[in-house]
């Protein structure tokens, strides 16, 4: 007689978690824009975490909003992509004003490639 052993449920940590009702984490939207900077740049996420100065696993963490950063990290990995504090600030506020108009739900950081080629 085979037992049953219960089966436990697979979570997706890849996954993008949905912004809770009503207006997103900046701790979110920041990481979507440092995600989409990188990505734009054609950089692996260690090769971003080496010259930030984090570890590739706390960057990751960072782009899924899933830690709360200091605002010298936040530094160091705006500078790691050639990107102002300023600038990446300003791209986070961006992205979060169609959320507040309840215009988009998810915040793209469409802002950020602007600011990109401003840092350029």
């Amino acid at each position: 007689m085979a037992s049953s052993i219960p089966s436990r449920p697979v979570f997706d940590r890849t996954a993008p978690k949905p912004f809770p009702a009503g207006e997103p984490l900046w701790r979110h939207v920041l990481g979507e824009c440092l995600r989409g900077l990188r990505h734009e740049r054609g950089e692996k996420l260690s090769e971003t975490a080496r010259r930030a100065g984090v570890s590739p696993q706390y960057l990751s963490e960072i782009e899924r909003g899933v830690k709360e950063p200091s605002s010298e990290m936040i530094a160091a990995v705006a500078g790691a992509l050639d990107v102002t504090l300023v600038d990446l600030t300003l791209a986070v506020a961006e992205s979060l004003r169609p959320a507040q108009h309840g215009a988009s739900r998810g915040a793209t950081c469409s802002a950020a490639a602007t600011v990109y080629a401003l840092a350029a």
